[in-house]
């Protein structure tokens, strides 16, 4: 199975992060679902994923991983200078993940709520779970 990243379908953040990340994903290495479906909530079920859990997850190996540990691994996997925040893995996840939490917490206060979805193109709908 691929890469597969669970997103805030709800979010605008969240969805225009989807959005970049498809962009520079050329190898089209990740899928995607949000939180909010069927499919996003059998992936955390079977991953052992935190049940508070509500925005970004990558599911990687077999392994389900969240806030700036999903965010800096999706870096990786991202074509051009999008490799180098992955580096920042050698930080203490404490420090990662409060500078995580500021962002998620105030995500819809400061980007909004999604009151519909964009329309994938046909190609970007392959990509969605």
């Amino acid at each position: 199975m691929k890469r597969v990243i669970l997103f805030d379908g709800e979010c605008n953040f969240c969805d225009q992060s989807v959005q970049f990340i498809i962009k520079r994903d050329p190898k089209a290495s990740f899928a995607f679902a949000s939180l909010q479906s069927e499919k996003g909530k059998e992936l955390l079920r079977k991953h052992h994923a935190p049940e508070d859990i509500d925005s970004l997850v990558l599911i990687e190996h077999n392994r389900c991983y969240v806030q700036s540990s999903a965010a800096l691994r999706i870096c990786k996997h991202l074509k051009g200078a999008w490799k180098l925040p992955y580096v920042l893995l050698l930080m203490p996840k404490p420090l990662r993940d409060f500078v995580y939490s500021i962002l998620a917490n105030n995500r819809y206060k400061w980007f909004g709520k999604n009151e519909s979805c964009r329309l994938p193109s046909p190609e970007e709908r392959k990509r969605f779970l």
